[in-house]
C-alpha cells in the first residue's frame, strides 16, 4: 500500500476572501512597516514565550530588547503596529489628521491582518499587545558628536474599551511610541505586500521584511549568512541557519509564495533577487492611468495652486502616486490636497531662489 504525503502549502489560508463591506476601507489600506523595526531584530522569530534578552551592535550603534514577564514581542505581534501605521499613513495620504493615541475597532485589525475573528483569535490579540506593551527597548542614538540613550517600549499603552457578553474585544485604544510615531511623522515607513499576512513561517517574515529594506526597488542585494542570521534575530547556529534558509528557498521554487524577492545561498552569502518588478510597476501604471479627475476638479486645482499650469501638476500627482504605491480612494479629493501643499507659484519659486 502507497504512503501518501499531503504537500502542505507554506501560506497560511486566506481567512477573508470575502471581507464585510462595512470594513472594507479599513482593509484597503496598504500595509506598511516603520525601517527601523525592519532593519533591527526587534522581534522575536519563536512562536513559544520567548525570555531572553538580546543585543544588536552594527557601526557603532546598538539596541538592546528586553521581555516582559509575557515574553519579547513576536514576529505575528508585529501585525498590529503594521496596521497602526497603515491606518496613520493612509490618513496622512488623504489630507486626515492623525494622533498618537488611536482608538478602532478590533474585528477590523484582525480582519485586515488575516488573523482569526473567533473568541481564540481576540485573545491572541490581548496576548500580543501585552507583549507589544512589555517589551523594553535601549539604544544609543548618535546626532554630531554626542550620544544619546534611550528606553522605550513598542507601544506606550492599550486598552480595551468595550467587551461584548461573551468576552470579545470591541473597541481598542493604542497610544503608539515615540518609536514608531517619530516613523509616521517623518515617513519613514515603506509599503509592504498584503501577501505578507499569509506567510506562515515568523523568518519568512523576517526575510521578507529585510528584502524590502535592503534590496527594495534594486534588483538584487547580498548578505552573509552570518550577518543575515543577526539581522533576522536568529538564535539558530550557523549551520542550522543555513538549512532553514534553503528549505524557505526550496518552498519557494516549488510554490512561488515568498512575494516579490527570491533568495538564493550563493557559498557563504544570501542574494536576494527583485521578481515579478516589471509586472508590478505594469499593473501599478495601469491603476494610476485609470484615476478619473473630475472636469470642475481642474477650476478647483487652478485656486487650491495659483500660477501653476494644473495638468503639469496632475502628472507630477500620478507619477508620485504610482512610484508611493499609494492606494487612491477619492482621486479629486487626493489631488486637490496634492495642489494645496504646492501653494502659489510665484511663492515656490521664491523659496526656491532663497
Amino acid at each position: 500500500m502507497c504512503e501518501v504525503t499531503i504537500d502542505r502549502s507554506p501560506l497560511l489560508p486566506d481567512r477573508h476572501p470575502q471581507r464585510d463591506l462595512f470594513v472594507c476601507d479599513i482593509v484597503d489600506a496598504v500595509p506598511k512597516g516603520d525601517m527601523s523595526s525592519m532593519e533591527h531584530p526587534v522581534f522575536s522569530l519563536s512562536t513559544k514565550p520567548d525570555m531572553r534578552s538580546r543585543r544588536y551592535e552594527r557601526g557603532g550603534n546598538w539596541i538592546e530588547i528586553s521581555p516582559s514577564r509575557y515574553g519579547l514581542a513576536t514576529v505575528h505581534d508585529r501585525d498590529v503596529l503594521i496596521y497602526c501605521i497603515s491606518q496613520c499613513m493612509a490618513a496622512l495620504n488623504e489630507d486626515r489628521k492623525v494622533h498618537r493615541s488611536m482608538r478602532f475597532k478590533a474585528y477590523d485589525l484582525l480582519v485586515a491582518t488575516n488573523r482569526q475573528t473567533s473568541g481564540r483569535g481576540y485573545e491572541l490579540l490581548k496576548d500580543a499587545l501585552r507583549r507589544l506593551q512589555g517589551t523594553q527597548i535601549e539604544t544609543n542614538l548618535r546626532q554630531g558628536n554626542r550620544e544619546y540613550f534611550k528606553v522605550f517600549g513598542l507601544i506606550e499603552s492599550a486598552e480595551i474599551v468595550r467587551e461584548t457578553r461573551e468576552g470579545r474585544m470591541l473597541d481598542v485604544e493604542i497610544t503608539l511610541s515615540d518609536w514608531v510615531w517619530d516613523a509616521i511623522e517623518n515617513n519613514n515607513v515603506l509599503t509592504l505586500n498584503k501577501q505578507y499576512f499569509l506567510l506562515r513561517k515568523p523568518l519568512e517574515r523576517r526575510l521578507y521584511e529585510l528584502a524590502r529594506k535592503h534590496c527594495g526597488m534594486q534588483s538584487e542585494w547580498k548578505v552573509g549568512l552570518g550577518t543575515l542570521r543577526e539581522k533576522c534575530g536568529s538564535g539558530s547556529t550557523d549551520k542550522e541557519f543555513r538549512r532553514l534558509i534553503s528549505k524557505i528557498i526550496a518552498d519557494d521554487d516549488q510554490h512561488d509564495h515568498m512575494p516579490d524577492y527570491a533568495f538564493v545561498i550563493r557559498g557563504s552569502n544570501v542574494v536576494v533577487h527583485r521578481k515579478r518588478a516589471m509586472e508590478e510597476h505594469a499593473v501599478q501604471s495601469f491603476l494610476v492611468a485609470a484615476l478619473r479627475l473630475d472636469p470642475d476638479t481642474y477650476a478647483l486645482a487652478r485656486g487650491a495652486a495659483p500660477g501653476w499650469d494644473v495638468h503639469h501638476l496632475e502628472s507630477e500627482w500620478r507619477s508620485w502616486v504610482a512610484d508611493k504605491g499609494i492606494a487612491v480612494k477619492d482621486a479629486d479629493r487626493h489631488f486637490l490636497s496634492f495642489c494645496r501643499n504646492r501653494g502659489p507659484y510665484d511663492e515656490q519659486r521664491s523659496s526656491l531662489r532663497s
